[in-house]
């Protein structure tokens, strides 16, 4: 295979990586990786060290709409940037002295659970709760702009949010994807934040998670230019397709459909781990 070919088949599987990502909420990541390394059978490392690269343009893109909207809590974004980005440190460093299908079969099994966390339900923001003590001192509670006016809320279990946000920066850090699904446990189980904040916020702090882990991997010589150029431009290439196809798609089939591939994806990568084929 020539370096052309290879570049715009990777430019490719990128686009419907960032495609699928936006459309179904898991991130490009969930099938970057996979892709690298089953297909193109690239080490583990690499894939993930590209992951990472994209993960930090992704965000860094779409994060600006929604800060420009009002809708990110950037005081709990900053706040809880401490716990990831510590996290992602660690993973990284773990990552790097891991045996690849070690990585792999964990891998696997958080992709398993995250294309199952994609059927979530929605978990109402109870109305009365007890306040947070701990939140007001930080003043992380805030307000969005809806439709019929601006909506106040509170930010309950900061300590226990702050642990869950560790543990998903570790996972990102070791793993090269956003985490979104423990972000997710976080800040909607946990914290009780309003759905359409905490993914906002989210998504504000994936770049950051994703540049911390990013540093180790390069200074490891694990982020290659020839495939993380391909790989950035094709998925936000795909991810703003995403968002315009988003308000005609169904969703609810995409995601049984995007969730099927990547569960057979997650097995396959268990699969090869266990076999020691990464």
């Amino acid at each position: 295979m020539t370096i052309l070919s290879f570049t715009l088949i990777l430019l490719c599987g990128a686009f419907m990586a960032g495609l699928l990502g936006s459309l179904t909420g898991l991130g490009g990541g969930v099938v970057i990786i996979p892709l690298l390394t089953l297909v193109f059978h690239a080490d583990i490392r690499y894939a993930i060290g590209t992951a990472l690269v994209a993960s930090i343009a992704t965000s860094s893109g779409s994060a600006s709409a929604y800060v420009k909207e009002g809708i990110t809590n950037i005081r709990l974004g900053m706040f809880l940037e401490i716990a990831t980005t510590t996290g992602a440190v660690v993973g990284a460093l773990i990552a790097v002295y891991m045996p690849t299908n070690v990585v792999a079969i964990i891998f696997g099994l958080v992709l398993i659970f995250s294309s199952l966390m994609s059927f979530r339900k929605k978990i109402a923001v109870p109305t009365e709760e007890q306040q947070s003590k701990l939140a007001a001192q930080l003043r992380l509670n805030s307000s969005y702009p809806t439709g019929e006016g601006t909506v106040n809320y509170e930010v309950h279990h900061v300590p226990g949010g702050y642990f869950m946000m560790t543990f998903a920066g570790v996972m990102s850090g070791l793993l090269g994807i956003g985490s979104g699904a423990l972000k997710v446990l976080a800040m909607d189980n946990i914290m009780r934040i309003p759905f359409k904040v905490s993914t906002t916020t989210s998504n504000f702090m994936i770049g950051v998670t994703a540049a911390a882990s990013a540093v180790v991997y390069l200074q490891r010589g694990y982020i290659s230019p020839g495939l993380c150029m391909p790989v950035v431009l094709g998925v936000l290439a795909g991810a703003f397709a995403g968002s315009k196809l988003l308000t005609r798609a169904n969703v609810k089939w995409l995601r049984i459909v995007f969730s099927v591939v990547i569960g057979f994806l997650a097995l396959q990568m268990i699969y090869n781990g266990v076999t020691g084929k990464l």
